[in-house]
């Protein structure tokens, strides 16, 4: 049996605590939309062209922004 995974963007946010940025600065400065920013936060899927973007603000490599974490979920959803 395969273990199901999810996204999570919490490097990212490790990421930006460093740099002394926030969300709010990603929408600012790279234009990202608010739903866009709201999916980021559920962990759902974004587009890779929006997760380049924030690794060029970050100057970054994209094991900094996004990584792929255990869905302990979906085993509880059976």
């Amino acid at each position: 049996m395969t273990k199901k995974l999810k996204i999570s963007f919490k490097p990212m946010d490790i990421a930006l605590i460093r740099r002394d940025k926030n969300r709010t600065d990603l929408k600012k400065d790279l234009g990202i939309s608010p739903s866009t920013l709201a999916k980021m936060s559920k962990g759902e899927v974004v587009s890779l062209a929006v997760i380049l973007k924030i690794c060029e603000y970050l100057e970054c490599n994209i094991e900094e922004v996004v990584e792929f974490v255990e869905d302990k979920t979906a085993d509880a959803n059976k």
